[in-house]
């Protein structure tokens, strides 16, 4: 296996988190990862995107200018990143905040209105552990149950309050991920 991931949005939209998440993911289960973080200087609103890379093997290099994944969370990032997905590859698009189609037939393209979604369940923050969860539902590159032990133990005893909630918005996104693969 060899996997790489770009996860991309805007600052505070999670999108930093999620590809950590499913790097320390990765290093849970014995496999070989990077992880790059990019971002501009704002706090919030600034871009954001990370690259992770994760694999079987050793990996070569960390870079990435042709992701075969791509979790896009506004227009910008879906504008930058769709064109570049290798062929056969997923792009997760925030359904909710990306105004455009794909118009690439060469690629699996599952639309998640993300942040609709954790609109309803009370936290618009955990959109990015719907998208998430609707990745690992087309493409499991990584077990969910160590997704949801490794971000318990990420969340720790200070933020134990947010575990239920993120937990439950992770489930959301491998249940329609796999309902829209169907």
């Amino acid at each position: 296996m060899y996997e790489e991931i770009i996860s991309a949005g805007f600052g505070g939209q999670g999108v930093l988190f999620v590809g950590q998440l499913l790097a320390y993911t990765a290093l849970a289960e014995g496999k070989h990862v990077t992880w790059i973080p990019s971002y501009g200087p704002e706090m919030r609103g600034g871009t954001a995107n990370c690259t992770v890379v994760i694999a079987d093997e050793p990996i070569g290099s960390p870079v990435s200018q042709f992701p075969n994944i791509a979790l896009v969370f506004n227009n910008p990032s879906f504008e930058r990143y769709e064109p570049v997905v290798r062929p056969g590859g997923l792009l997760v698009v925030n359904q909710s905040l990306v105004m455009h189609d794909s118009t690439r037939t060469d690629i699996d393209v599952a639309l998640v209105p993300a942040t609709e979604l954790a609109t309803e369940l009370g936290e618009t923050r955990v959109a990015n552990l719907i998208l998430l969860g609707a990745l690992l539902a087309r493409r499991p590159i990584v077990a969910p149950a160590t997704v949801e032990q490794v971000l318990i133990d990420k969340l720790g005893d200070q933020k134990a309050h947010l575990r239920e909630i993120n937990l439950r918005a992770f489930a959301r996104g491998l249940a329609l991920g796999q309902v829209e693969q169907a």
